[in-house]
């Protein structure tokens, strides 16, 4: 039953900043959204799907990939069940529909599956 809806996409200049926004709905408490795993993907023309950054639970220190960082941040506001995603410095190469996921279930598995995705929304970063 859990949603994930993205927002916050659009057209900017290189150099630019965009954040990006993930509304999660359908979790039973508070606990299980502060507790379990969620991430950011994008994918680029032409290119595979790639996770830019993911957190495993709240206070827990984030990971990401190499293409990004030092120029996105991600971060929660778990009372709001919304996540985020700073991204800073952007580069042509940052063009991609970017994607919010979670995995519930991650709290009691100990691992993120990410079964759970949203639409997406597009990023464009023109030279």
């Amino acid at each position: 039953q859990v949603q994930l809806v993205e927002s916050g996409g659009g057209s900017v200049q290189a150099g630019g900043s965009l954040r990006l926004s993930c509304a999660a709905s359908g979790y039973d408490n508070i606990y299980r959204y502060r507790t379990s795993c969620m991430a950011w993907f994008r994918q680029r023309p032409g290119k595979e799907r790639e996770v830019i950054a993911g957190m495993t639970a709240d206070d827990v220190s984030p990971t990401y990939g190499d293409s990004v960082k030092g120029r996105f941040t991600i971060s929660k506001d778990s009372a709001k069940h919304t996540l985020f995603l700073q991204m800073n410095s952007l580069k042509p190469e940052d063009t991609a529909m970017y994607y919010c996921a979670a995995d519930p279930r991650s709290w009691r598995t100990g691992r993120c599956e990410y079964n759970i995705w949203g639409q997406g929304t597009q990023v464009t970063v023109s030279s």
